[in-house]
């Protein structure tokens, strides 16, 4: 797959450009396509967690209704009562009125129910459908190669009166589960492999349906159904990913049999959204969360948009990066770290930068005889009106190891013995004369003198110095866990590897720090908060934060990853 690169263009121009479903909806409004209408709908099956590859449906179907003042339904294909459930729906509907949108109506595919049913006994009645008692196996088999063509069912010519009975008795429960189903009578020989006898109805009795119960035991094929919903629900345009291209044609011969000339829905196909480093499969989502790999659907490591949220990305990230990569024809794999860019220009006017000691030691400022005192650090230097926020400053501090080396050479800037002069983030310019250390010699003092005229904010707090290092005073301190979250997958394309995808898992995608030391100001952080960690990344409050439990989640670094 290729890649798509970040484009260098301004608002202006991303406000003009057309992608080429905007233009299809364009020309078909010119042309009159029924009476200028625009009607899309956002169908997920209700049977897993949005991920972000939704979010780029649902800002393709809920954009072009807003833009052309149209109206887009949310509309749940709730076809295999196995697999679906009530926690899936409310999680969808969660998960698109956070990113922005709001749908005009609710339906489900269930809705449809009885009037399926009674075209499918049109067809059959019409000779278009049979009932078949082959094993799925043998259907299989039949089918043929898209080079030659398949052979018909034994069954394919069982009279009309004989297949309206069987359905009929596959409906009321009287036949097992994969026993029989219904076909359609289309072309065994036909190039398009979907036209050869697609499956309308199967029989599933083992599962009540989340919404119908028991009522039914037969229910509709997506191919059979989707379509047929979109005509009743009055849909223009069917919005729909590339693997739904080659069933367009299906999806056209259904509607053929039956729909009136005045009014025709519209399927179109646009690029799904493929992210290095992630899995967009269900299949392989479920399994890391079943097999505990991953710590749930919202673990923050996962491309699921409650994972996202919970990690720190916001609804503006998420659609300015789909709206920079675009919508096309064409299959691409899309770089990380144009996600990661969207989250971090989002963030930076906003975030407050706030003082995080991952790895602390300790700081004694020898000469230093206050009580203590308040200096001033800007909340965000990107905007004006944030203002400065008072942080208290005392002669114990705390620093992060890596700051202090006890030999270090020219190249090290921070604390060292010697005379090298740091300046504490907006306090004092310090110097380092000697430390502490345990049995195993490990540094766990640092002892320093300041300069009293040195104070940010006054006429000798204009001395420069060539590094500033962070802080946090140690009677006001709060401790907090820090959760680092890197690549979930050591693979660049995870879904291409054809081994077990659990070999790929990066066992370095979550590292936790257990004892940070954060600046007082945190205390009132709420869930969801989010806030720069100066010289590490943006940050977002954690659901696991409670009185007295403070939990950070690293959203995104300040400086894009290496490969």
């Amino acid at each position: 797959m290729d890649k798509v690169e970040l484009n260098n263009v301004n608002a202006e121009d991303e406000k003009v450009s057309k992608n080429f479903i905007e233009q299809i909806v364009e020309k078909d409004l010119a042309d009159g396509l029924n009476g200028g209408r625009i009607q899309t709908r956002f169908p997920p099956e209700p049977n897993g967690y949005l991920h972000i590859g939704h979010a780029k449906a649902i800002c393709m179907d809920f954009g072009i209704a807003r833009n052309y003042g149209g109206t887009c339904n949310l509309r749940f294909d709730d076809t295999n009562p196995v697999k679906e459930d009530t926690e899936y729906v409310d999680s969808i509907q969660e998960d698109i009125k956070w990113l922005g949108f709001q749908w005009n109506n609710i339906y489900y595919a269930s809705d449809y129910f009885d009037k399926l049913y009674e075209l499918a006994i049109r067809f059959i009645k019409e000779g278009k459908a049979y009932v078949d008692e082959q094993s799925a196996e043998e259907i299989a088999a039949q089918k043929g190669t898209p080079t030659q063509p398949g052979t018909n069912s034994p069954f394919r010519d069982r009279p009309i009166e004989e297949n309206l009975e069987l359905f009929e008795k596959m409906n009321r429960g009287e036949i097992e589960d994969g026993r029989m189903v219904l076909r359609a009578k289309i072309d065994m020989a036909h190039s398009n492999m979907h036209f050869r006898d697609p499956i309308m109805y199967r029989i599933i009795t083992t599962h009540p349906h989340h919404r119908t119960g028991t009522k039914w035991k037969v229910y509709p094929m997506y191919d059979f159904a989707h379509g047929q919903s979109d005509y009743f629900e009055g849909v223009t345009h069917s919005l729909c990913t590339l693997e739904f291209e080659v069933h367009r044609p299906l999806y056209d011969y259904f509607l053929d049999q039956f729909a009136t000339p005045d009014y025709r829905p519209k399927q179109r196909e646009f690029n799904r959204l493929n992210i290095t480093y992630t899995v967009m499969s269900k299949r392989k989502m479920l399994a890391l969360v079943k097999e505990g790999l991953v710590r749930g659907w919202d673990d923050p490591r996962m491309p699921t948009i409650c994972g996202l949220r919970r990690r720190g990305y916001t609804p503006e990230s998420i659609r300015n990066f789909i709206n920079r990569i675009g919508y096309t024809k064409y299959e691409a794999l899309n770089d990380v770290s144009l996600l990661e860019a969207s989250i971090r220009e989002d963030l930076k006017p906003k975030a407050y930068r706030v003082c995080a000691v991952m790895d602390p030691i300790r700081l004694v400022i020898d000469n230093y005889t206050g009580d203590g005192e308040m200096v001033q650090i800007e909340n965000n230097p990107e905007d004006e009106n944030a203002g400065m926020r008072d942080v208290r400053f005392g002669r114990e501090l705390w620093i992060e190891r890596g700051d202090f080396r006890e030999e270090a050479d020219k190249n090290f800037f921070r604390l060292s013995p010697g005379g090298r002069e740091v300046r504490l983030k907006g306090g004092y310019i310090i110097q380092a004369v000697g430390c502490e250390k345990d049995a195993e010699g490990n540094v766990t003092t640092v002892h320093a003198t300041y300069d009293p005229e040195s104070k940010s904010g006054t006429e000798g707090g204009n001395r420069k110095v060539k590094s500033t290092i962070n802080w946090v005073e140690c009677q006001t301190a709060l401790d907090a866990e820090v959760r680092f979250y890197d690549r979930l997958f050591t693979e660049e394309n995870p879904a291409a590897y054809e081994g077990d995808f659990r070999e790929i898992l990066n066992p370095e995608s979550l590292k936790i720090v257990s004892d940070a030391k954060v600046e007082a100001f945190l205390g009132n952080a709420k869930k969801g908060d989010k806030f720069q960690f100066l010289k590490t990344g943006y940050f977002n409050t954690d659901d696991d934060t409670v009185p007295g439990k403070l939990v950070f989640n690293l959203t995104v670094s300040l400086k894009e990853q290496k490969k």
